[in-house]
């Protein structure tokens, strides 16, 4: 087989994604390396989120923790503040713990080490395959769901994800070169991403559409093949908003695991199965009203319908208010900022 990694790479230098965390072909060529931060945030971003979801998140860290040192030493609630929105929260909180780790254990620089990386908090294999490659140009391969797609179709693989993963990834690190790892695995990813995508793949302008099985057989368009999910259960409850007469806000800081975890959120109730009777447990006694309507949510496993309950209290009532000049509703999970919109209606 002829030397597939070329034909991309030349596509790539060409036609390759700008983004902001990635240095382009030229610039590399020009002797430009990669921040190996910037990688690694992008990285612990991208996860289960889109590029155009992360770009706006990506810029306002950098700009205000622009090395891996600044995160390190910032203050939990302004991170988890940054973070809302952009979901899976358990990543916001081993973003700090890395940050921490690669101060206080490798002088604030990144291991050019992929065992090394694996080590710190919330690095995995794929994350660590992707740091060692894009910023280290280190030959490690780097499979996510672009990848596994081209895999697939360029190999007419037609076993359903998620069993076909240990099959696409040796075929991945088969085609993997030595020179040009980094941009290699962000080529194949690029490709995934704009010309063989999920629906209509276009074919006819694809760098590798000649050796590609899954066209010559007219398969592609039905590649990968998936084994069909479970229907998600639905779970709902009851959140309290509770505001003073002054303008504060009754709000708590989530425990630290499980779902929102280290999260600014509204008191409430468990979430439970929508089978048994909606819970409900108010945080203080008040004079609370239902808002019209309902707070509609999915989470990985789950969908969630919350009640929203409101009330105002008097100047003096106690409790973790957090004053009206404080609040910012951005700050909150999208959730929650959920429940805020709808009792503004």
């Amino acid at each position: 087989m002829r030397d597939l990694s070329d034909e991309l790479l030349g596509w790539y230098d060409v036609h390759a994604r700008a983004m902001p965390w990635r240095v382009p072909p030229a610039d590399k060529k020009a002797g430009v390396r990669p921040d190996p931060y910037a990688v690694w945030m992008s990285e612990i971003m991208l996860q289960q989120t889109t590029v155009a979801a992360v770009s706006a998140y990506f810029h306002r860290f950098m700009a205000r923790w622009p090395t891996v040192g600044d995160l390190a030493a910032a203050q939990d609630a302004d991170v988890m503040g940054e973070w809302a929105g952009l979901g899976y929260y358990a990543r916001a909180r081993n973003l700090l713990k890395c940050a921490r780790a690669v101060v206080a254990e490798h002088n604030g620089q990144f291991p050019a080490d992929h065992a090394a990386l694996l080590k710190l908090p919330g690095i995995g294999p794929y994350t660590a395959a992707a740091i060692s490659s894009i910023a280290f140009d280190l030959r490690h391969t780097v499979v996510d769901g672009n990848v596994e797609r081209v895999m697939a179709r360029m190999f007419d693989e037609h076993t359903p994800l998620p069993a076909a993963k240990p099959i696409l990834t040796t075929h991945a690190e088969n085609l993997t070169p030595n020179k040009r790892p980094g941009d290699y695995a962000q080529a194949v990813m690029d490709l995934g991403a704009t010309i063989c995508s999920p629906k209509s793949p276009a074919c006819g302008i694809c760098p590798w559409r000649d050796p590609c099985a899954a066209r010559a057989a007219g398969t592609a368009a039905d590649l990968p093949k998936k084994t069909p999910k479970k229907a998600k259960p639905v779970r709902h409850g009851t959140v309290y908003l509770a505001r003073r007469s002054d303008g504060a806000w009754l709000l708590e800081t989530r425990p630290e695991s499980g779902l929102l975890g280290g999260m600014l959120g509204w008191p409430g109730s468990d979430w439970i199965d929508a089978s048994l009777p909606r819970p409900a447990n108010a945080p203080l006694s008040a004079d609370w009203a239902k808002v019209d309507g309902e707070v509609r949510h999915t989470f990985t496993h789950f969908h969630l319908i919350l009640d929203v309950m409101v009330a105002t209290v008097e100047d003096d009532t106690q409790g973790a208010f957090l004053p009206r000049d404080k609040f910012r509703p951005s700050d909150l999970p999208t959730v929650m900022r959920k429940a805020y919109d709808l009792a503004q209606k």
